[in-house]
């Protein structure tokens, strides 16, 4: 590839065509100083993280976003036969992705910015213990009993009960038609739905699929921050620190964000790719990857709606900072 702007279209490593964009400033006349690959949630299209890839991409960065197999742009046809299951898009995709940065830029460091079960993927990937620097947003592994105590009843009715049920009927789940995001692979949304046992490997079938991926997670070893927000029904604080958990070797901070501290009512599990709330984790995540900045704290950076970089004295007062040790 010799355009580093715009749509492209690589190969996992298993030869699957999927689909990317890479995001560079038009009106910088200096070269990147940054690589960053955007690693998405289920069910959420590349061009949901267009905005964040665009701000990074403004400051210096050279960024690449990219769809699933099955998701978005990456999706070709029918996903009624289509095979897939949550291994292939983080030892197949996100590795073929990471691969592809390393080519085009290979004088930068790998950063990554992963989002919602997009961090639990990271793990999974080959090369990943080449990445220097990575941010989490709403980190979780899905398991059910993480979920916020006010909804977990409701989330496990929709997502391990009512998900599995129509997926066995359709043959995928058609979550566009309901309102609830792109639609899911068959075993991808199998193995969402199985995630009933706070360990990712809970029988022979887990241990035959997961066992030899998960040894890869000591592989990383990135100075990481991931950031959890209080009122997140899907992935709370106590899901975050058991996804790091998962991750034995990284340096990484654990920030917990509330509304308050925004000057919001609600944030939420979208919180981190909507506007306006979302510059602020925005700029917390450009300034964490910053190679002049030791602790992600730069001091030219600012953040939206008057509210200090997270970790000063004002925000811990309204969150959180969770050093990992």
């Amino acid at each position: 590839m010799t355009e580093k702007s715009g749509l492209i279209h690589f190969r996992a490593t298993d030869g699957e065509s999927l689909s990317g964009t890479w995001f560079t400033s038009p009106t910088s006349s200096r070269a990147p100083g940054i690589l960053v690959v955007v690693v998405g949630g289920a069910g959420i299209p590349a061009i949901l993280y267009r905005g964040l890839a665009c701000y990074l991409a403004d400051h210096g960065a050279a960024v690449l976003t990219f769809d699933y197999r099955g998701i978005g742009a990456s999706r070709q046809g029918s996903l009624r036969d289509f095979r897939a299951g949550i291994e292939d898009w983080g030892t197949r995709d996100l590795s073929a992705a990471l691969a592809l940065a390393r080519t085009a830029y290979p004088g930068l460091p790998i950063n990554v910015i992963a989002h919602s079960i997009g961090t639990l993927l990271v793990g999974a990937a080959r090369g990943v213990g080449e990445v220097s620097r990575a941010v989490f947003f709403g980190p979780h592994t899905a398991y059910y009993g993480d979920y916020r105590a006010s909804w977990r009843l409701p989330l496990y009715a929709l997502w391990h009960l009512f998900m599995p049920a129509v997926t066995k009927i359709v043959g995928y789940f058609p979550a566009r038609a309901l309102g609830l995001g792109q639609d899911l692979p068959r075993q991808v949304a199998l193995d969402w739905a199985r995630r009933r046992q706070p360990e990712l490997v809970a029988n022979r079938g887990d241990h035959d699929r997961f066992a030899a991926i998960l040894c890869g997670y000591g592989d990383l070893q990135a100075r990481t921050l991931a950031i959890s927000v209080s009122d997140d029904a899907f992935a709370p604080p106590a899901a975050g620190q058991r996804l790091l958990g998962l991750y034995p070797n990284i340096n990484a901070s654990h920030e917990v964000i509330t509304p308050a501290s925004q000057g919001e009512r609600h944030l939420g599990h979208f919180a981190f790719i909507r506007r306006p709330a979302s510059l602020y984790f925005w700029d917390r995540a450009m300034a964490w990857l910053l190679p002049s900045s030791e602790d992600g704290r730069a001091s030219h950076q600012t953040t939206s709606r008057g509210v200090p970089p997270s970790g000063t004295k004002e925000d811990v007062l309204a969150g959180s900072t969770t050093p990992l040790t």
